[in-house]
């Protein structure tokens, strides 16, 4: 299997993970690392997380990793890793003061030097109003930005609306 980047992008609750696991799961089958980015900080994320653990296959190798995804991609043992999801490992770093860019890089030359097809799900944050705060307009900058490079690497890109996903590239 040749390596590719592929990028998932949608809005909320557009399908965008179902897709995900989906496309990994017909690449790799049983053998899938997933690198989960998700803190179980409250109640209602214990609740999400719990959801998309029960949604895939208990054989999946899962690797949590908040802030340390290019790390988590290098231990990453199958050759199909699914990154759910790119828009909580920015909030992470930026809530973390770590630069988001540059951790984005190491991640795309982690890729670039493996032999791993990645997947990578993230939301589309830019089609709504502009935020009213500062940090909300940073984070969506920021996020926009790391979507567009990871866009930009990426041999497939897809957009998902309303649960259908339209290939852009």
């Amino acid at each position: 299997m040749q390596k590719h980047l592929v990028l998932i992008t949608g809005g909320a609750r557009a399908g965008k993970s179902r897709f995900a696991q989906a496309q990994a799961q017909a690449l790799g089958q049983a053998q899938v690392s997933f690198i989960a980015t998700a803190e179980p900080l409250d109640g209602e994320m214990r609740q999400r997380i719990a959801k998309h653990r029960a949604e895939r296959p208990p054989a999946w190798e899962t690797l949590e990793a908040p802030l340390e995804v290019p790390q988590a991609l290098q231990q990453a043992r199958h050759g199909v890793v699914l990154l759910d999801c790119l828009t909580l490992w920015v909030s992470n770093l930026m809530l973390a003061g770590l630069e988001v860019l540059p951790a984005l890089e190491r991640l795309l030359a982690v890729w670039a030097q493996s032999d791993k097809t990645l997947l990578v799900v993230t939301n589309e944050v830019g089609l709504g109003i502009v935020p009213e705060n500062p940090l909300a307009r940073r984070y969506r900058d920021l996020l926009g930005a790391a979507n567009a490079r990871v866009a930009q690497e990426a041999h497939r890109v897809y957009l998902l609306v309303a649960g259908i996903p339209l290939q852009i590239k």
